[in-house]
């Protein structure tokens, strides 16, 4: 999974201080965790990142989360969506078409 378009392997040295940030990271992280540069760069255990709930977002913002994934966690979402959308279209052309 890519953290606010930073690679995954660059994400976990970064954690584990194998690895500086480079300025345009530390923007996209700050944007991804809604917090500021500042409040990263001077960080504040009191200060937690907001969590990331999809629910929250529109449509177009749910998609961009979608598409930072990786491929293989991607595609099990994209499964998953059409496994619910064919269950709706059967349940529809049941109710359409069978008398209950």
């Amino acid at each position: 999974m890519r953290s606010g378009g930073v690679d995954k392997s660059t994400y976990s040295k970064i954690e584990k201080g194998l690895r500086e940030l480079t300025v345009s990271e530390l923007s996209k992280m700050a944007k991804l965790f809604n917090l500021t540069t500042d409040q990263i760069i001077n960080y504040n255990e009191n200060i937690i990142p907001k969590e990331i709930v999809i629910e929250d977002k529109s449509t177009l913002e749910q998609m961009e989360l979608i598409q930072q994934l990786d491929e293989e966690d991607k595609s099990t979402v994209f499964k998953m969506i059409d496994t619910f959308i064919n269950q709706k279209k059967f349940k529809d052309f049941v109710k359409q078409n069978v008398a209950l």
